[in-house]
């Protein structure tokens, strides 16, 4: 499985570089997950903008998992860059229901961000 990794202070932008979702990938990608979440990422952004195909909602079982991992850590877990194809997919199985999506990576970094400062206030108000 190809993918780059952009770590960054309170994020980790994963980048999946090939052209299908596929059960062959997707155990991979899991293991990636965990990876991350195992060295402190909470909050994790999945680019999917190279995938073109996806053969059923199998594969994308693994964004679950990676939704339920962000969160049992307290963060947030946001797919972006999906094409039509994936985005029916998707939407048949309503996993569009439970999985945050974005349009592009800026808005999902923006999302991290506001959640990063609302937590940092309710913990602020929770000290006083």
């Amino acid at each position: 499985m190809k993918f780059s990794v952009d770590k960054h202070e309170k994020y980790v932008v994963l980048k999946l570089n090939e052209s299908k979702l596929t059960n062959d990938n997707t155990p991979k990608l899991k293991s990636e997950f965990i990876l991350l979440n195992t060295e402190g990422y909470c909050n994790i952004v999945l680019d999917l903008s190279s995938v073109k195909q996806c053969d059923d909602s199998q594969d994308l079982s693994s964004l679950l998992f990676g939704d339920r991992l962000c969160k049992k850590a307290n963060g947030l877990f946001i797919v972006t860059g999906i094409n039509e194809v994936v985005a029916k997919i998707l939407e048949m199985s309503s996993l569009d229901q439970s999985l945050t999506i974005v349009s592009k990576i800026d808005e999902a970094t923006d999302l991290i961000f506001m959640e990063e400062i609302e937590k940092e206030l309710l913990g602020s108000v929770d000290k006083d």
